[in-house]
């Protein structure tokens, strides 16, 4: 079945970097986009960056310039590098794709931006 794990949350300092991954499998992992949403706590989901199965990405433009997302066919992951981080980043982020028309979401993992 489909699954996806991500990982790579935790307590970072503004300014600092996190790299989250999100490893799949169950499906045809190399043809598929991969998108990253996040959301903030009181505040609804919002959309982070997306990658085609042919790598390219596009990003939020709140995350533009900050944000780096990046795909390894070999190992059926996505890797999101997040640098000069906000305390406004602070948010649960969960990587989903679509398979044959289905949406599936992987458990988030926190990322918390804060001194």
């Amino acid at each position: 079945q489909v699954q996806l794990v991500a990982s790579g949350g935790g307590l970072v300092q503004p300014g600092g970097s996190l790299r989250l991954s999100c490893a799949a499998s169950g499906f045809a992992f190399s043809t598929s986009a991969m998108s990253w949403y996040r959301q903030a706590p009181g505040k609804e989901r919002e959309f982070v960056a997306r990658i085609t199965g042919s790598s390219n990405p596009n990003y939020a433009e709140s995350v533009k310039g900050r944000f780096t997302l990046s795909r390894d066919n070999a190992r059926n992951t996505v890797y999101l590098q997040m640098n000069s981080l906000k305390a406004e980043d602070t948010a649960v982020y969960s990587c989903n794709s679509q398979v044959r028309g289905v949406t599936y979401w992987g458990k988030g993992t926190l990322v918390t931006v804060s001194s």
